[in-house]
This record gives C-alpha cells, structure tokens and sequence, in this order.
C-alpha cells in the first residue's frame, strides 16, 4: 500500500501521559511547522501562527495553570492541582496552534478558523510521518485569558489547539469508526439519497 495512504487509515491519538523522549530534533519540528502551513488558505489571510512550549515553558506554564485552576477551584486536592500543573509537561514537545482571523476581503472569519484547524491536523500528521506520536488537545486553559495572555494571544485570538508530540510508550489500539453509510450520502439527479459505495450513480 503507498505508505501515506497507510498513514492515514491507521493513525491514531495517543494520550500525552503514554509520550516519552526523544522529542523531534530541531530540523524536525521546522520541518512539522512547514507542513502545518501548507493548508488550504483562501486569500492567503495566514490565519494561524504557532507557539512551540518545550520542557521549561511548559513547566513555567503549568505553574499558572495551577495557581488559575486553584483560583477558581479552592476546594480541589492537591492531587487535582498538581495534575493541572503537569498539563504541557507530560509530552517532551508542545506546540500551540492559535487562530489568528481577521478583516480579509475574500476569506470570511469561519474559513479562516477551518484554516487554523486545518494546520493543527497537518501538524499532527507530520509528527506522524516522522516516526512521533501527537494528541491535539485544547482542555479549560485553552480558552482561559488568564493564560493565554500569558502566550502573547490578544482578544482577538484562540488557541485552536495544543498538539503533544513525543515518542509513544506503546502503539495505541484501534477503536471503532463510524460507517461510511451513517456518516455518507449521495446527491445527484435524484437529490439526496443512501450512500451505497463507489462513483456517480
């Protein structure tokens, strides 16, 4: 089988606590990034950027995390803070995929956040591709402003995702899919009818 087309039907999440070293080298995480912007971007608005959170950021990171979680949570355990405080420590590589719209006169704002998901996907499976693991998280900080001004977003912009990479403790199961025949139909001469497999009908 052509091997990306194998890549592809087999992918799969794996948990960033089941991540171990090495993490990508830094030609590898260039090359990722490179990938991740090679998505469909109409009017070449470039709604997204990245942020790359390594061992120390995430550490310095996850101390906010911590304090905001506690913050809104008085009563949680210690053992509920520190899991909020190893948030983007469990993977050796995180990298933060944010959605950047804006005013564009062809590229409406819905077409630009498919956009930023779309670089978030093309990182997870360039990571993929070079032999790593990823999981594309977002969790409650994702959408907390107490902690992304922390990573230099303005109002204007969201974390569409943070993508954990490393190198899998173990290949991951696969788990049931949906059926083409629940999730597909057909238009045609007919309007809209089953999908029953193969080309125009």
């Amino acid at each position: 089988m052509n091997p990306a087309i194998d890549l592809l039907l087999t992918r799969r999440s794996v948990p960033p606590r089941l991540m171990i070293a090495p993490a990508p080298t830094v030609a590898e995480v260039e090359t990722m990034l490179t990938i991740a912007t090679r998505v469909p971007d109409h009017g070449r608005a470039v709604p997204w950027r990245f942020i790359v959170i390594g061992p120390e950021g995430g550490t310095k990171l996850g101390e906010l995390i911590a304090a905001t979680y506690q913050s809104d949570h008085p009563d949680a355990t210690a053992a509920t803070i520190e899991t909020e405080r190893s948030r983007l420590v469990r993977a050796p590589l995180v990298i933060a995929v944010v959605s950047h719209t804006h005013p564009h006169p062809k590229a409406p704002e819905w077409e630009q956040i498919l956009s930023a998901g779309a670089a978030a996907m093309n990182l997870v499976l360039a990571a993929n591709a070079l032999g790593y693991c990823a999981n594309w998280h977002t969790e409650w900080y994702a959408y907390d402003r107490r902690v992304t001004s922390e990573l230099g977003l303005d109002d204007t912009e969201r974390v569409a995702g943070f993508v954990h990479i490393g190198t899998p403790v173990e290949q991951p199961l696969e788990r049931p899919r949906p059926s083409l025949s629940d999730v597909v139909v057909r238009y045609g001469s007919t309007g809209v009818s089953p999908y029953a497999g193969g080309g125009d009908k």
